[in-house]
Formats: C-alpha cells, structure tokens, sequence
C-alpha cells in the first residue's frame, strides 16, 4: 500500500526540500560558479564581490596553494612554482606539452615522464589533475559559503573538442576536490542552454566560444525545448593567450629586441599584451611602452597583427556549417561566448562573416557558468518550470578495424550523444577462435590514418566455416563523451568488453588536422577503400577454390585446372596494382570459371548427405 503525506488542519504546508547544485566553468584563464539564487542562475563572488577566479595556482613549501588573485603575484614573482592556463595540459604528455607555442617555465618530474606529467614545484610534483582540483575546491568552498550547505552536485563545462583523456582528468580533478560531478557539459552547449532559456528565439543558432585557451563553434537546433547540437568544430590550442602572445612578439618586433627573455620579462611582456588588448576593446587607439621603446598601436594594426588567428576561427565556422549542411542564410541567431569575444576584430569578423550581429545579451564571462548552473539544477532533481531536452554530439567518428586494415565506423561523428550502437561481425578464417578488436577514432577509411584509441579480444569464439560465427560489436558513448565498447559471439553468449580511457589526448591540432585530412584525401580515401574491399573479395574467393581443391581436386579434369590456375594467377598479379574496377572484373571471371566445379562439388557432398541406408541394415544393426 503506498503511503499517502498528510498534514494537520490549518497546518503550513511541507516546505520542498531544496537540493544544492551548481555549475562551474573550468576556464582556461578564468573559472567561475553558479547556483540557483532567488528566481534565477547567477554567478556566485568571493569575499570580496569578483565573480571570476583567475585559473591560476602558486605553489609554497609551506602551507596551502594560492588560488586566484593570490596567486597571480607569482607569474612574475615565482614562475617556476606558478602555474596559469592547467587546463591546456589536461590529457597531454610531456612531449605534447614540451610542443606548445608557449615557453612553459616550469621543470618536469622525470619520473613521471612516461605516466601523466608532472610539474616539480617546492610543495612536491604536481599534474594537471591536482592542479585542477585546487582550483575547483576553491569554488566549491566558495559556493558552499554563499549557499550556506554543503554541495550534493556539479555539472562541469569543458570545451567542445575535449577528448576521453581530457574529460576523464576533468572528472578525476572533481572527485579529488570533493564534488560529485553530475555532467560534463560542452561549454557551447551550456551557453546554448543560458540563452535559451533567456529568450524567445527559435531556430539555428551559432556559439562562437573563444576563451582564453581554448576555441569551439557549435551549430544548435534550438526548437520547443530541445536543444540538439548539429555539428560541433573548433581548435583547443587557441584563444586569447595567443592572441597575447602574436601582441607580445609584436612588440618585441617593434622594440628591435633580440635577446632571448627569462621568464620574469615574458610574463610582464605578456601582461602589458593583455592590458593593451583590453584597452583596445574601448578605445581605437593606445599609447604603449615596455623596457626603452615606446609606440602607438591601432585597432587597424592589431587587427593585422592577429589576421592569421581571426582566419583560423572563420575558418572553422565555414567548415561547421559544411558538416552541418547549412548555409549562412540558415542561422538565425549568433552567440559570442568568452571574455575574448569583446574584441572588436573578433566581433567584426564574426558579424561580416555572418552577415548579421552577433548576441551579447549576457555577459559572455558567465554565460558558460550559468548555463551549467541551470542544467545543475534540472539535473539534481530540482523542479524546474521550464523543462528541455539537452542533446550534446561526438566530435570525431568512432569505429573498429576490419580485415584489409579499413575502418568500420560504428558511431560517426556529429552524432547526438549519449547514444549506443551496435554492428555485426563474423569471422575470415575457417576454424576462426579467437578475434582481436582494434577502435579507433577518425574520419579517414584506412586505420594508419586514424587514432587508435584501444585494443582487446573476444576468445572462445566455436570454431566453425568463415563467416558463420554472429559477433555483436556494441559502443557506447556517455553524456560525458566517454566510450565504452563490448563485443559479444551471439551463440555461447561469450562477452569482452573495454572501457576506453586513454593516457593522453591528442596533440593540439591534431584534431582539427584529421577533419581536414579526411576532406582533402576523401576521393583517394574512397578509392583505396574500394581497392582494398576487391583485394578482400577476391582473396576470399581464391581461398574458397584452394580448400576446395584440397578436399575434391579428384572431380577437375585437366582442362578445368588449367583454366582455374591461369585465372587465379591473372587475378592475383592484378591484385598487387590494378584498380578496384579490373580486381572486381578478374573476380567475376574466376567465379564464373570455377562455377561449375562449385556446381559439381555441390551436388557431391548433398548426395553424400541423403545417402541413407537400407531396411535390412538398419534391422541387423539393431539386433
């Protein structure tokens, strides 16, 4: 019998318990928290009324690490102690990081070389993961204040083009700072989820998401409260640091110097380029010195000084909307995401290129945080009056390799995730046990020129005539972009499975260097994939007729042999050069020389089979 509450007469009714949750924006250069606070998702301040905690931390021999503002002293003070932009080094190895545009001052653990790296400071290694984690426990602390309880979850953001090993690290950091993470959200996705809630609008709408490390463009359908993302692009080794950086090498350009910088001079160098970029979003031109030169700079010049990067994020919008099927004309609406958004060379490019005015209803510095702070709390089972369906999609496809080293893709790229699919498989060889299974991610056709991502078996295959035995081979990919594969043999029910957690992610560009591979090699791509498919066919066929002969070669006559043999060695000389056309014409003959010898052979085993014995025998063999 159910239990029905009750409450005295007159009596006030229950008050809704209300659960605790927020969002938090991991941001490269600044990170933030939000919460449900009166009738709507704000960010939450420290003691002192900022909302943004600069994402960088300062390491001491005694006492605890510095975490924003304290911190910040350090960069020029202490930099070999001083880490600033961690999220940059989630999910890389040290030679990733060793490759990075940025000098990085620190000195690594050699001892962790060969595992996640280390940065060696005078509190003890520190990786990514730690270094993250001080960061979100310094939110955490700071939400648990302003809420006055103890937190029951987070959804974390984290950039669009966030591999496995980039998203795990992320969860990692959270569990060591104590939080219970809900969801990793896609920083566009989130601001998708801020606006779309704020407004009205209906339709396509573009997020242009530049933060101060990272780059995403994220193509929504935003229609009736479903929130699908279409195709998703970007690049995680830009933002605003590097446009600090093109300023930096500018003005040591323009001052003639030479010398090589310590890393004291840079970070000062590197400030005065974020001052100068800062101020050139107010005004159009600026007075600057640095050392013994002084100049003038102009929006013009800077502009220029930054052509290259501005291209590279246009770039990237043209290439969405291709995935995405959409023209121009299409969008409805442009959203500008990141504090480096308020440029204006960014602003304008965005808006020629668009044709149209981008939105800046909200502060493009908390827009991220907030989405995640509404998806927080529609997620830790808060009532919320507006109820939506939140679909996020995975960046790069995901698939097996088959025989002849193809790419079988299970799970293309750019669709709606969480999402499960499943394919089957069979065996190449007679008597066939065991199968080795290879994943990888990409969009070429040819495993060399894709990621591995892991590799295990499925044994205890029965063992039966290639292509008999049924192997299921399911993926799935969680809400957090994590994948998990099994393959099953359907007949005895025998299971492996893996869970796909890579060491490292991928180099900076790598990325965005297979998208475009994959365009400029997909007519090649799709005539050696058709060249491998008919070595394949005619390697099974020629197989076939070499078994075949060995059990019933006694029913060839002569001239049948000698017509196969020619047949089978013309087609194999083809199959070392030939295209897919000429193996697949030679095939079709061999088939057609050897049909009758199929035809005869057949007939023998089915007479073999309905051969029977007689009454009389079956009688004395019964007495």
């Amino acid at each position: 019998m159910a239990l029905l509450q009750i409450q005295e007469p007159g009596g006030k009714p229950a008050k809704v318990l209300h659960r605790l949750a927020v969002g938090i924006d991991l941001g490269t250069s600044n990170s933030l928290v939000s919460a449900l606070c009166g009738t709507g998702v704000e960010t939450l301040p420290d003691d002192n009324g900022q909302h943004l905690l600069p994402s960088v931390v300062r390491y001491s021999a005694d006492g605890s690490p510095l975490v924003g503002y304290a911190a910040l002293s350090g960069l020029v003070d202490d930099p070999e102690n001083t880490v600033a932009s961690s999220k940059r080094l989630l999910g890389k190895s040290l030679s990733e990081l060793q490759n990075l545009p940025q000098v990085l001052p620190f000195k690594f653990d050699p001892e962790r070389e060969e595992t996640s790296p280390a940065i060696s400071t005078v509190s003890g290694s520190k990786d990514p993961v730690q270094i993250s984690a001080d960061i979100l426990e310094k939110l955490k602390v700071r939400a648990e204040q302003c809420l006055k309880g103890e937190l029951e979850g987070a959804v974390i953001t984290v950039p669009a083009y966030f591999n496995d090993a980039q998203r795990q690290q992320t969860k990692d950091a959270a569990k060591l700072a104590g939080l219970n993470v809900l969801r990793l959200l896609n920083e566009p996705t989130a601001a998708a989820v801020a606006y779309g809630l704020d407004s009205e609008d209906q339709g396509k709408v573009c997020v242009f998401d530049l933060g101060g490390g990272t780059f995403d463009v994220s193509l929504l359908s935003l229609q009736k409260g479903v929130f699908e993302v279409l195709a998703t692009g970007g690049d995680t080794n830009l933002g605003g640091n590097d446009f600090d950086h093109a300023l930096a090498q500018w003005i040591l350009q323009q001052a003639g110097y030479n010398a090589e910088l310590d890393f004291s001079e840079r970070a000062i160098l590197n400030q005065l380029a974020m001052d100068v970029k800062h101020q050139l979003s107010e005004q159009d031109q600026l007075e600057i010195s640095w050392q013994d030169w002084s100049g003038t700079i102009t929006n013009t010049e800077y502009s220029e000084i930054c052509a290259e990067l501005i291209k590279r994020t246009i770039n990237t919008c043209r290439r969405v909307l291709r995935d995405a099927s959409l023209t121009i004309n299409d969008i409805d609406n442009i959203v500008l995401v990141g504090g480096s958004t308020r440029m204006p060379v960014i602003r304008q490019a965005v808006a020629s290129f668009f044709s149209k005015e981008a939105l800046t209803n909200i502060d493009p510095d908390k827009v991220v945080a907030i989405g995640a702070g509404i998806q927080a709390d529609v997620l830790i089972g808060n009532k919320s009056s507006n109820n939506f369906l939140l679909l996020d999609v995975n960046p790069l496809s995901l698939g097996i390799e088959t025989m002849g080293e193809l790419v079988e893709k299970i799970i293309p790229r750019n669709t709606t995730i969480p999402v499960a699919r499943a394919q089957e498989f069979t065996t190449f060889k007679d008597g066939q046990t065991a199968m080795s299974l290879h994943v990888v991610q990409g969009e070429r056709e040819l495993v060399e020129d894709c990621r591995s991502l892991a590799r295990f078996e499925l044994r205890g295959i029965p063992a039966m005539v290639a292509g008999a035995a049924k192997i299921r081979v399911s993926f799935q990919v969680d809400a957090d972009g994590l994948l998990s594969v099994a393959a099953e043999e359907l007949s005895t029910g025998k299971k492996a499975e893996i869970q796909i957690k890579p060491s490292y992610g991928l180099k900076s560009d790598l990325i965005e260097e297979m998208l475009q591979s994959s365009q400029e090699n997909a007519q090649v791509d799709m005539e050696l994939r058709s060249v491998k498919e008919a070595q394949l066919e005619a390697t099974q066929l020629i197989d076939a007729i070499a078994n075949a002969r060995s059990s019933d070669g006694e029913i060839l006559n002569t001239e049948e042999l000698l017509l196969i043999e020619k047949a089978v060695e013309t087609l194999e000389l083809a199959m070392k050069d030939s295209s897919a056309n000429k193996i697949r014409e030679l095939t079709e003959d061999l088939n057609r020389i050897s049909g009758d010898f199929a035809s005869r052979r057949m007939d023998l085993h089915i007479g073999r089979a309905l051969k029977g014995e007689s009454i009389d025998e079956v009688a004395n063999s019964s007495s």
